[in-house]
């Protein structure tokens, strides 16, 4: 059984001896994974196993957000909403998105 931790708990760690942490270590590798044009990632669509830069998905752009849609079967890829001070993303139309540094 995996140790479980608490934002106020000290790291733990589990039987193979990794650390179980919460997502706030995450805020390096996720800063230095997004600090890109993301337009030249490459992603897998979930329903047709297409492989496109996602500068190449097609885009419907409303004043809440945008709709991103495969170029070859047109499935919804990705959801982006903006609100007051906030951004939405769903991306449950891809299986993978790929970023090569």
């Amino acid at each position: 059984m995996a140790a479980h931790t608490s934002r106020n708990m000290s790291p733990s760690r589990n039987v193979s001896g990794s650390s179980v942490l919460d997502g706030n270590v995450l805020a390096g590798p996720l800063a230095e994974l997004f600090a890109f044009d993301v337009t030249t990632a490459r992603e897998r669509c979930a329903s047709c196993g297409d492989v496109e830069a996602l500068a190449s998905a097609i885009v419907y752009s409303s004043p809440m957000g945008w709709v991103v849609r495969c170029p070859t079967c047109e499935d919804v890829l990705m959801v982006m909403v903006r609100t007051a001070g906030r951004y939405s993303l769903t991306a449950r139309g891809m299986t993978w998105l790929r970023v090569d540094r």
